[in-house]
C-alpha cells in the first residue's frame, strides 16, 4: 500500500466518523504501524492547510477528527446557534470549568466555590458523559471525586488536558465576552485557591452556620 493510498483510506475513514478515530483503532484497521498512521495523518493535514481548505483535519483526544476550517467558526456557529444553545447551561458549563481546572475533586469542593448545591448540575454532566465518577476521596464520608472524560476533549477539541488555555487567557477573554466572565467567574476571582483551602473555607463556613444558629436559639 502506497502513502497515497494510505492518506485516501484515513481521510474516508476520518470523513464518515463524527467522532475522533484513536490510532491504535486506525493501526488495526489498515494493518499498518503507528508510525506510518502518524505519517499519513500529519501529511493529510499538512494537504488541508496548504490549499486553504474548509475542512481540516486535527488531532483531538489522543485521535484524529476530520472538522470545518476554524476561519470559518463564524458562519458555522450563524447555522446552527439555536442548536449551540441548547447544549449546555450557564451553571453546568460553570461546573464543567471547575472540575477541568480543579480535577479530581469532590461535590463539595465545587459547591465551595460556586457557593451553591451542585446536585443537579454533576448529575446531568455525568449523564451526558463529559465527567465521570473517578472513585472516592481518603477523608471522613470518603465522598466522591470527579474528572473529565474523553468526550470531554472531544466536545472542546482539545488532544489533552495540558491543552486547556490557563486561567489568565481567560481572565483577559472575560474582559470581552461577559457569558465567558459568568462561566468562569469563580475560578478567576482566585485562579490559586487549592483543595485544602476550599476544604477549610467550608469548615469555617459550616462552623459560622453551626454558631449563628446557636446564638438564634439562644435569643
Amino acid at each position: 500500500m502506497d502513502k497515497n493510498q494510505i492518506k485516501s483510506i484515513l481521510e474516508s475513514l476520518l470523513f464518515i466518523n463524527e467522532k475522533p478515530l484513536e490510532l491504535k483503532e486506525l493501526c488495526e484497521t489498515l494493518s499498518l504501524s503507528k508510525k506510518d498512521i502518524e505519517t499519513a495523518a500529519n501529511e493529510l493535514i499538512s494537504d488541508y492547510q496548504s490549499r486553504d481548505s474548509g475542512i481540516c483535519v486535527v488531532k483531538v483526544a489522543g485521535g484524529y477528527q476530520m472538522c470545518s476550517a476554524p476561519n470559518n467558526e463564524e458562519w458555522v456557529k450563524k447555522m446552527y446557534r439555536e442548536r449551540s444553545k441548547q447544549k449546555l447551561s450557564i451553571a453546568a458549563l460553570e461546573c464543567l470549568a471547575i472540575v477541568a481546572y480543579k480535577q479530581p475533586i469532590t461535590k463539595m469542593e465545587i459547591e465551595a466555590i460556586r457557593g451553591v448545591n451542585v446536585d443537579g448540575v454533576a448529575k446531568n454532566l455525568v449523564d451526558f458523559g463529559l465527567i465521570k465518577i473517578a472513585g472516592r476521596k481518603e477523608v471522613v464520608g470518603r465522598p466522591f471525586i470527579y474528572i473529565t472524560t474523553r468526550k470531554f476533549l472531544e466536545y472542546f477539541g482539545l488532544d489533552c488536558l495540558k491543552d486547556l488555555p490557563k486561567l489568565e487567557e481567560f481572565i483577559e477573554l472575560a474582559k470581552e465576552d461577559k457569558v465567558i466572565q459568568e462561566l468562569t467567574e469563580p475560578l478567576f476571582k482566585n485562579p490559586e485557591i487549592t483543595q485544602e483551602e476550599i476544604k477549610e473555607k467550608s469548615e469555617i463556613k459550616n462552623i459560622e452556620t453551626q454558631t449563628n444558629n446557636s446564638v438564634d436559639t439562644q435569643k
